[in-house]
């Protein structure tokens, strides 16, 4: 018998066995890998990760379905599979061998702080792979034009990429939306070189602190420069002042770094 669902826990369970499939084939999930999972829920996808051989990490939230999941993963307690109770927003990730990683069906409220944990941590897995709401993955992997603190943030630190629309049907209960597959590969070489990325992204928040407001507005009151030097900041940079921060790609927001920090 499946549990009940807690809305407050923003829980939608994914039983369609193709979108599960297409999830460890999106982290190319090799036999012996490591892999955290969050939130197995009723263990769907944790099934189809043990199928192809990952050693699984599932990190639940909800204690009142760790016995279940047990249960239904006898044999492969201890050898395949750990399941921990726990909540991914203080989960230590140093605990995690120096090379796994993450593949989640995770609440939508979650998703721009566990990219923000993903990314920040000292260990961060080589790819995740998220199953999140369809407008928040076109968000994430948005252009300039459209971009916000979460983009820039993704892109900084991943390789983003967009896989297999899975339909809101496919859930139970069914939520609102539809989600799509988020694929992050940690790039092993930084976007940017000797960059203090504390003041970069010190920076883009600054840009976007008055988001309807052009970048000289807003960057004169974040970084609390007068609108003078603000502009000659941006003209140094080759950047028109009068945007706004969605319009810029990474590599203005790294000139804007690179000529403040001058």
């Amino acid at each position: 018998m499946e549990p009940k669902a807690k809305k407050a826990l923003g829980q939608h369970w994914l039983t369609d066995t193709i979108s599960l499939r297409a999830m460890c084939t999106a982290a190319h999930v090799l036999l012996g890998e490591t892999v955290l999972e969050i939130g197995p829920g009723f263990g769907t996808l944790t099934e189809q990760l043990i199928v192809v051989g990952a050693n699984v990490t599932a990190l639940e939230f909800d204690v009142s379905l760790i016995p279940a999941l047990e249960k239904k993963f006898k044999p492969y307690l201890g050898t395949q599979l750990v399941v921990e109770p726990g909540d991914i927003r203080t989960f230590d990730f140093t605990t995690m061998s120096t090379e796994y990683k993450v593949v989640a069906n995770i609440p939508y409220y979650l998703t721009s702080n566990l990219i923000q944990l993903l990314s920040e941590t000292s260990n961060p897995p080589s790819t995740a792979v998220l199953l999140v709401q369809k407008e928040v993955a076109a968000r994430v992997a948005s252009k300039p034009g459209d971009m916000s603190i979460l983009s820039i943030t993704a892109q900084y630190y991943w390789d983003v990429d967009l896989d297999m629309v899975v339909l809101a049907e496919m859930f139970r209960p069914t939520p609102k939306v539809d989600s799509q597959i988020l694929v992050l590969k940690y790039r092993s070489n930084p976007l940017f070189t000797e960059v203090d990325t504390k003041r970069f992204f010190q920076i883009v928040k600054a840009g976007f602190s008055q988001k309807r407001k052009t970048l000289l507005n807003s960057l004169s009151a974040g970084l609390r420069m007068e609108r003078d030097a603000t502009k000659a900041l941006c003209e140094q940079a080759d950047i028109n002042p009068g945007l706004r921060a969605q319009a810029l790609s990474l590599e203005d927001w790294h000139k804007l770094y690179l000529s403040l920090e001058v």
